[in-house]
């Protein structure tokens, strides 16, 4: 005891010294080794191969996804932290917690003396440590467990051994000599555990009170000051008794040191330790987040984004520990829009499924995502992503889209000249079988293929034939450009397989639709038609800072010209005859805009769609059975809780598509389409595209039947 003795009276005469040197420190507190029975050969050889600085990582804080108005779609975080300077946070706050847990860290150096040489003496002889610490030492403890990276970092930096104490003694040294006792006590409240979840000062002032931790009162910050020492047993959300004790125990303390007064002593132990009702609970990822199919995608191109790390694993635990803020192009009064049409036009309880995207043409940028079936793994609900492609674990991978795709033939025959007035007998049903049609690397044929009309039959014009969707029209107009052509405009314009990743296939029926694709692929596809012929990659990150706003590499608007601005032109022109009374989409147009679609239906009624647009947006959307075996929507399926009597693109996907865009558009300036050139219109020129429509007569209902080996009978 005698050495002990000697060792407490030279730490006490040298304290006063602002700056110890490590050596000397190892010296001095080798006869308290010991205590533990730690030889003072190994206590000072482990002292002196310290480090004489503590490097420290940057904290884990939250990272916000935000919609393009700045509103939050989703916090990301492994700790929910949101750093703030000490001008940030009360004055009652920082004398608070000084009070309680560190009442002489602006007189005292590195650390208190009295409170760890009094701690230590008194801990067990199995080397075990007890209280004691300084602010600073608090600090450093906290950093080193923030820096852990491994179970073993972690258990070291929280053993309860003289070693790991001596550690954090020589780090606090390094600390004090770097930093202010302000710039210690900051970074000290904004890494400590708050309890429930909360780490920083800040992140529990929101939290537990909704405010900031600029706004915090005198029992509010005394209730916080007292969590840190047991976040969970003082967590007054589950343990409001203890959590009040220790909140008056802070109350008591202030008091004892003059910090406050008797009379704001006995106000604030008056107040309630919390109302439970102002409680916030920060929800975290894309589950809690009001729009969660968007960010899971979101998410899933950002863990894509080599800036943000060099593995998956790393740009994973980057966005949640970052404190990234990350812009996306989703616009809340277009997602309000959208969810409006599915929750009019459909229910969560429905057997089929609903979705609707909307994209900004010339820009890529992806306004809305909705679908009828809510987020999560109970009953009537999915973590299918009906809109998007199977890229990544979410995405469904699409259905076919029907005559959706007459779109992309049309391009190509305007391309190779091919006028819009280009008529061709189209009869009820056609034999195609053995017929050579071209592709990008040779020829294909189906042996067996009579394919049937869905709509009308007879002697049709371009026009007229995507008016009342002609399958016969556009499989010999396919025969006409083969099927490299509108295969290539279908890729330029963004169009794959949604299950597989690669190209359409080139087959006879490729214009009825047989790929499988999505909403997000067809609404922006048809995107380029409206941007007359500008295809932009679709576009949801709109851009990554840190937490100095700096800004992260993110891929861009990439938007390029990949169709003649003219053979656009006519494709909008054909497309808007659909729109004209007794064409397929007629009973869906509004107001005085420009509209233009496409319905499509696919063999056996198993999915409709509709896919519109004006020189403002493009949408589509998709009605479909997602749930094997695929039946006929006509056959016991519901939409809107009532059975589906009318399973086309304009009677069932048309209505979502235009109530969407009705709510969508709402305020937009009116925007036309540009008229084609001459040479497009043929023997229309001159003419409206009201008068090129062609008579107003009603489509009849679909007659399809099994498709041939990959082919299709698919239809408006």
């Amino acid at each position: 005891m005698r050495a002990a003795g000697q060792g407490v009276r030279s730490l006490t005469r040298l304290f006063g010294v602002s700056a110890l040197a490590g050596a000397l420190m190892a010296g001095l507190l080798v006869p308290l080794a010991g205590l533990a029975g730690i030889g003072s050969e190994q206590v000072a050889d482990s002292l002196h191969a310290l480090p004489q600085t503590l490097t420290s990582q940057p904290p884990e804080v939250r990272t916000r996804i935000l919609a393009a108005d700045g509103s939050l779609i989703a916090n990301l975080y492994e700790e929910n932290r949101a750093p703030v300077g000490l001008n940030q946070i009360a004055p009652t706050m920082r004398q608070a917690v000084v009070a309680i847990e560190d009442s002489r860290f602006y007189q005292h150096g590195a650390l208190d003396l009295q409170g760890t040489l009094r701690a230590m003496i008194r801990n067990r002889a199995d080397g075990t440590v007890q209280g004691g610490s300084s602010i600073t030492q608090q600090y450093v403890k906290l950093t080193l467990l923030e820096n852990a990276r491994t179970p073993a970092e972690q258990r070291a930096a929280t053993a309860l051994t003289y070693q790991r104490k001596l550690t954090e003694l020589r780090y606090a040294i390094a600390v004090e000599q770097e930093y202010s006792k302000d710039e210690i006590l900051a970074r000290y409240l904004n890494l400590a555990n708050f309890g429930d979840g909360t780490y920083g000062v800040q992140a529990a002032a929101q939290h537990y009170y909704g405010v900031n931790a600029s706004e915090l009162t005198l029992p509010e910050a005394a209730m916080l000051a007292g969590i840190v020492k047991n976040p969970s047993g003082y967590d007054p959300v589950t343990n409001p008794v203890q959590a009040r004790n220790r909140r008056d125990t802070v109350l008591e303390r202030m008091l004892k040191l003059g910090r406050i007064s008797v009379a704001e002593a006995n106000a604030a132990l008056r107040a309630p330790v919390i109302d439970l009702s102002t409680v916030r609970p920060l929800l975290n990822g894309c589950a809690n987040s009001p729009y969660p199919f968007y960010c899971e995608y979101v998410v899933s191109k950002l863990v894509d984004n080599p800036a943000l790390g060099d593995t998956v694993q790393e740009r994973d635990h980057n966005l949640k520990t970052g404190g990234l803020t990350i812009r996306t192009s989703l616009d809340p009064r277009i997602q309000a829009a959208a969810q409006h049409s599915i929750d009019q036009h459909s229910k969560p309880t429905d057997n089929t499924i609903a979705a609707v995207t909307v994209v900004e043409p010339g820009t890529g940028l992806v306004k809305a995502m909705v679908q009828s079936t809510p987020y999560g793994d109970g009953r009537h609900e999915t973590a299918y992503n009906y809109n998007v492609e199977k890229s990544y674990a979410g995405g469904y991978g699409g259905f076919q889209n029907g005559s959706t795709m007459k779109a992309f033939t049309i391009a190509a025959a305007i391309e190779q000249g091919i006028p819009i007035d280009y008529q061709i007998n189209s009869p009820p049903q056609i034999d195609l079988s053995g017929v050579p049609f071209r592709t990008c690397t040779g020829r294909t044929r189906v042996l067996n293929y009579q394919p049937k009309n869905s709509t009308r039959s007879g002697d049709f014009t371009m026009v007229d034939a995507a008016r009342f969707s002609v399958n016969t029209y556009f499989l010999q107009l396919s025969e006409k450009t083969g099927l490299c052509a509108p295969a290539t405009v279908a890729a330029e314009l963004g169009m794959y397989n949604a299950q597989t990743l690669k190209p359409l296939d080139q087959v006879v029926s490729f214009t009825l639709g047989v790929g499988y694709v999505t909403p997000l692929m067809l609404s922006n596809a048809y995107a380029t038609f409206a941007a007359r012929g500008v295809y932009c990659q679709p576009l949801l990150v709109t851009s990554i800072t840190d937490q100095a706003g700096k800004s992260i590499a993110t891929p861009g608007q990439s938007c390029k010209q990949v169709l003649e601005p003219w053979v656009a032109d006519g494709v909008n022109r054909v497309l808007s005859a659909v729109m004209q009374p007794g064409g397929t989409g007629g009973n869906l147009t509004f107001g005085n805009w420009d509209l233009a679609g496409k319905t499509g239906t696919i063999n056996q009624n198993l999915a409709v769609w509709f896919s519109g647009y004006t020189p403002n947006l493009a949408a589509a959307a998709v009605v479909a059975d997602a749930t094997p075996p695929y039946t006929n929507l006509m056959n016991g399926h519901k939409l809107d809780g009532q059975d589906i009597t009318d399973p086309t693109g304009s009677g069932t996907a048309g209505p979502i598509w235009e109530t969407a865009m009705r709510g969508a558009l709402d305020g937009m300036p009116l925007e036309h389409f540009v008229a084609p050139p001459d040479r497009v219109l043929g023997s229309l020129a001159g003419q409206s595209s009201s008068q090129t429509a062609g008579p107003n007569q009603n489509p009849n209902q679909n007659q399809n039947h099994n498709p041939n080996q990959n082919q299709n009978q698919n239809g408006g």
